[in-house]
């Protein structure tokens, strides 16, 4: 009976560790964004632009 109990508690205590590894990890992972490149068309990024140009030619 105390085999399983004491199985069972460092099982959780194992979760509980990898758990708070891992999000402080994800915590200090740096985040970065490409910035938007603007088309010469109304400050429109590159891919509006090529939209729109696939409407206009459907049309």
């Amino acid at each position: 009976m105390y085999t399983i109990l004491i199985i069972s508690v460092l099982i959780v205590i194992l979760v509980l560790v990898l758990s708070v590894f891992t999000t402080s990890k994800a915590y200090q992972f740096k985040h970065t964004v490409d910035p938007i490149e603007s088309n010469s068309e109304e400050g429109k990024p590159e891919n509006e632009t090529k939209n729109l140009e696939t409407n206009k030619k459907e049309l």
